[in-house]
C-alpha cells in the first residue's frame, strides 16, 4: 500500500454512482519530531487495547515498539492530528485515518484486524468506566419506513457496476455461501446456498414464496428456476431490483417472479414458505415483534419459514466506523435476541446452524477480487472509497475468524404444524454444491 498523501476525497461527480461514500480529508504534512507525550500516548493506547504485538512508526519514521514481544504488524501514523483521533475515538478514527491514507499498515490486513479484535476483547474487561464512555460505541441509525430506504441508499445502491466486479458472476449473492467442500468456487458455493435453503424449506412445485429483502433477485430465480414456485420478492434499492426484474425477463422466469419496490412491511398475501437472507441486519431490534407479526399473517398453517443474519454471541452493537460510514441502521443481533422472533410469533424452532466460518471465506474470495480490480474501483469512485471498502471487507473477514461475528439460519414454523419431517437426512441425501466441471 503506497504511504504517500492520498488525494483529497471530494463529493461525486454528476456521472458517479448513488450512495458514494464521503470521508473526512487528510491532515496536512508535519515537519517535526514527535513530542514526548505523543510517545507516552502511542505507549498508553497499546496498553488499553491489550499490548497487541504491534509498533507504530510515525510521521518522522521513528519506530515505537511494544513493551512486550516482537512485533508482528506495523502501523504507520503520518501526522499528530490523526494520533489524537485514535486515541480519543478509536472504533470511528481507525477506519476514517485508514481510508484517507493517514494511518497505513505494512502486512496483512485481515490478520491484523483479528489480532485487534482479539487483543481488545480480553482487555475490555479492565478497562476503567471513563474509558468505556470516552470509546464508547452510539446506537445505531433509525430503521423506520422513513430511515430504511436512506440506510439502503447509502449501502446497495452504490451501482450494480461496483458489485459486479466482484460478487460472484452465478447470481450476484451478497450473503453468506456455502461451502459444503472446501475447493468450490465462489459461484458453486453461492449456488450451494441457494440449494441448500431450498432444501431447507422443503419447497414444491406450485408453492408459493414471500421473499423480504431478495438483494439482485437470484434466490428467487433460483427457486423459481429449479423448484417451480412463485415468488414476491421485496425490495427498496432501486438498483437492485432494476437489475433483477430485467434479469428475470432474460431468463424467462418473470411469469414466476414479481419483485415489487417496496418495505417488506408493507407485504400482503399468504404463502407456503417465508424467506430472508441478510435483510435482519437492517430491521432494529425494536421492530422484530412487528416482523414476528408480518410472518405470523404471512405463513399457511403448513408453511416454513428461514431467516438468515449476521449475529452475534451476545447482544452488542455494531461497530461504529462500519454502521457510520458503510452500513447504516446495521444491528446483527445476538441469538437470543434472534429467536425473540420466533417467541414474539409463537413459533416452533425447527434447525438453527451457524456458518461463521463460510462467512469467513466468502469474504476472502470477495476481498481477493476486490482487490484484483482495486483500479477499476479507484476509478468509479477514488482511492478513499477504495480504501474504505478494502478495510470493511478485510475487518469482516477478521470479525467471523475471531468469532465476534456469527451467521445464523433458523428454520421455524407455527407451533400446530404437523407436517413435518422426522429427520433433516432429505436435506443431505446429494450434494447441495453443483458438479465440477
Amino acid at each position: 500500500m503506497r504511504s504517500s498523501t492520498v488525494k483529497k476525497a471530494t463529493n461525486p461527480p454528476p456521472d458517479k454512482e448513488p450512495g458514494y461514500l464521503s470521508l473526512p480529508v487528510e491532515g496536512q504534512a508535519v515537519d517535526r519530531e514527535p513530542h514526548s507525550y505523543e510517545r507516552w500516548l502511542i505507549t498508553k493506547l497499546l496498553r488499553m487495547t491489550g499490548s497487541p504485538p504491534i509498533a507504530f512508526k510515525l510521521w518522522n519514521n521513528d519506530v515505537v515498539a511494544p513493551e512486550t514481544g516482537y512485533p508482528k504488524y506495523t502501523l504507520s501514523v503520518k501526522d499528530p492530528r490523526a494520533l489524537f483521533s485514535l486515541v480519543t475515538n478509536p472504533n470511528l478514527a481507525f477506519g476514517d485515518l485508514y481510508s484517507a491514507g493517514r494511518l497505513d499498515v505494512d502486512n496483512n490486513l485481515p490478520d491484523l484486524m483479528a489480532e485487534l479484535y482479539r487483543s481488545i476483547h480480553r482487555a475490555r474487561e479492565d478497562w476503567p468506566k471513563w474509558l468505556e464512555a470516552l470509546w464508547r460505541t452510539p446506537p445505531p441509525r433509525s430503521s423506520s419506513v422513513e430511515d430504511a430506504r436512506d440506510n439502503i441508499h447509502h449501502h446497495y445502491d452504490l451501482g450494480n457496476r461496483f458489485y459486479q466486479l466482484w460478487l460472484d458472476r452465478a447470481e450476484m449473492q451478497y450473503t453468506c455461501a456455502y461451502y459444503e467442500r472446501p475447493d468450490l468456487t465462489l459461484e458453486q458455493a453461492q449456488l450451494a446456498k441457494l440449494e441448500h435453503v431450498c432444501r431447507k424449506l422443503r419447497l414444491k412445485p406450485g408453492q408459493t414464496v414471500i421473499e423480504a429483502g431478495c438483494g439482485w433477485g437470484g434466490l428467487a430465480r433460483y427457486m423459481a428456476r429449479h423448484y417451480g414456485v412463485r415468488v414476491q420478492a421485496y425490495n427498496i434499492s432501486r438498483e437492485q431490483v432494476a437489475y433483477a426484474r430485467a434479469e428475470a425477463r432474460r431468463q424467462g422466469l418473470e411469469h414466476r417472479i414479481e419483485y415489487i419496490d417496496d418495505d417488506y412491511r408493507n407485504l400482503s398475501g399468504q404463502c407456503d414458505a417465508f424467506v430472508s437472507i441478510g435483510m435482519l441486519e437492517h430491521v432494529g431490534k425494536e421492530n422484530y415483534p412487528q416482523l414476528a407479526e408480518l410472518i405470523r399473517r404471512s405463513l399457511k398453517p403448513n408453511g416454513l419459514a428461514l431467516l438468515h443474519s449476521i449475529g452475534r454471541n451476545r447482544p452488542m452493537l455494531m461497530n461504529t466506523w462500519i454502521e457510520k460510514r458503510i452500513f447504516p441502521g446495521a444491528y446483527p443481533p445476538s441469538l437470543s435476541e434472534f429467536l425473540s422472533i420466533c417467541e414474539s410469533g409463537n413459533f416452533s424452532v425447527l434447525d438453527v446452524e451457524n456458518l461463521r466460518l463460510h462467512y469467513a471465506q466468502t469474504l476472502k474470495h470477495w476481498l481477493e477480487r476486490f482487490e484484483q480490480h482495486r483500479d477499476d474501483v479507484t476509478a468509479m469512485y477514488d482511492e478513499h472509497f477504495t480504501r474504505a471498502w478494502r478495510l470493511y471487507l478485510a475487518g469482516s473477514i477478521a470479525a467471523f475468524e475471531v468469532g465476534s461475528l456469527q451467521l445464523f439460519q433458523v428454520l421455524f414454523t407455527r407451533a400446530d404444524n404437523h407436517q413435518l419431517p422426522q429427520s433433516r437426512c432429505d436435506i443431505y441425501q446429494s450434494a447441495a454444491a453443483p458438479a465440477n466441471d
